[in-house]
């Protein structure tokens, strides 16, 4: 791990990190001990990619929890605070996705309470939990990851945009309260990133591959070329701009959303 160009006030810091294993989380927890912070990572299975983190002497605790049990959150902060005495960051990262292929009359109620709990409700429950933990740091910072489908509704991920859009209206609210008790909260917004969630056996270039009679590359370079640059934004691009809301560089940002999703959304 090297250093990061420039200091970002994350040295010595404790971190959450949700949904650590892969994608997105594992590129924010190398993000965050190349910056100097302890980070507590939570993953539902624990991966290689984390082991080896561990192996190399990181300030890494891994914490296999589920996540989309009510309870689990507030376990794995619960854990943080106890080994580390405190938190300062929690990122909200866990999400997925199960595109619609069959459109709305068949996403059922069960369907719509899954995405709800892993795409809103494991945030709001992570979030109650660090929140007094954070105001008792003083600078507290909460960063989650949404998605561009807040902004972009889309009928084939029906209910993740809905949940997305739920998330990020959170947020914002929450910045309002909080802010004046020393804990900014912004969200990021990613379009399609190059994690498994998209591109993996099973993620959405698979699954709509397969439901329109497509190769799955087909499906991704047709999302990729509805960005201006052409191209899927790559983990670490997210986890820079994650890092940067998580520091202290940016400490008048609150209440905020960034998107990064390669010029595909028109927003002035």
């Amino acid at each position: 791990m090297t250093a990061p160009a420039f200091d970002l006030g994350l040295a010595g810091q404790s971190a959450v990190v949700t949904g650590a294993g892969r994608g997105i989380g594992l590129a924010v927890t190398e993000g965050l001990l190349a910056a100097g912070a302890r980070v507590v990572a939570g993953t539902r299975r624990r991966t290689d990619a984390l082991d080896a983190l561990v192996a190399k002497g990181a300030e890494l605790v891994v914490v296999e929890v589920d996540l989309a049990v009510p309870d689990g959150p507030g376990r794995l902060v619960a854990d943080a605070v106890q080994r580390h005495g405190g938190l300062d960051v929690l990122v909200n990262n866990v999400g997925a996705v199960r595109p619609r292929v069959d459109g709305f009359p068949a996403t059922t109620d069960a369907d719509w309470e899954w995405t709800f709990t892993v795409n809103l409700m494991t945030a709001v429950r992570a979030t109650r939990a660090a929140l007094p933990h954070l105001i008792a740091s003083g600078d507290g910072r909460i960063v989650t990851v949404s998605s561009v489908n807040a902004r972009l509704p889309d009928p084939m991920v029906i209910d993740y945009s809905a949940a997305k859009a739920a998330l990020s209206s959170f947020c914002k609210a929450l910045s309002k309260q909080v802010g004046p008790q020393g804990v900014r909260v912004n969200t990021v917004s990613p379009g399609p990133v190059e994690t498994p969630l998209w591109q993996g056996a099973d993620g959405v270039a698979a699954t709509l591959g397969a439901a329109l009679g497509v190769d799955p590359r087909t499906v991704a370079e047709g999302a990729a070329a509805a960005a201006a640059t052409g191209r899927f934004s790559r983990p670490t691009e997210v986890a820079d701009l994650v890092l940067f809301l998580a520091g202290r560089r940016s400490a008048n940002i609150t209440g905020a959303d960034f998107l990064i999703d390669g010029g595909m959304t028109d927003v002035l």
